[in-house]
């Protein structure tokens, strides 16, 4: 019996792919390339650094702090930009955000103004001008005391 070449020929192919198929290969441990684990991040990031403001803000105006959980509806939201140089010192703040509290916003201002110095802020968050702009917002119950929201305490649920 003879068989047609182009049927022999398929045949052949078919084995030596099905044969490469099933092997594996695995290259000797030395050529296996391993990644290197993730460098750790050289000094605080930016949240961190901002929870050590935040806390050094509360040091700074005891008395403005509310102590326990903020009430469920806010007397008032307001966002302070600030800049802070490598010393620490703020350099400038306004206002970013607000419902339009006035005395919400003087307080938040003035908070910010009697905690400077605040805390150097690390090296590799500064920019080419050796500063750093942060946003906070400051979370203002009926009373006028507030908390931070990188450091506050979840609201209560439920209206007095």
């Amino acid at each position: 019996m003879t068989l047609n070449p182009r049927i022999a020929l398929a045949a052949i192919t078919i084995t030596i792919v099905a044969a490469i198929a099933a092997c594996t290969i695995t290259p000797p441990p030395s050529a296996i390339e391993t990644k290197p684990p993730p460098a750790a991040v050289a000094g605080p990031t930016l949240d961190q650094y901002k929870v050590r403001v935040a806390q050094h803000i509360f040091d700074r105006n005891p008395s403005l702090i509310i102590k326990g959980a903020p009430q469920a509806m806010l007397r008032s939201l307001v966002v302070v930009s600030f800049t802070v140089d490598r010393e620490g010192r703020v350099i400038a703040s306004s206002v970013y955000r607000t419902n339009g509290d006035d005395e919400a916003e003087a307080t938040a201002l003035a908070s910010l103004r009697r905690s400077s110095p605040l805390p150097p802020p690390p090296a590799r968050l500064l920019d080419a001008k050796g500063r750093v702009e942060l946003f906070e917002d400051w979370l203002f119950n009926d009373n006028g005391q507030f908390q931070l929201r990188s450091v506050h305490t979840p609201q209560a649920t439920e209206l007095d």
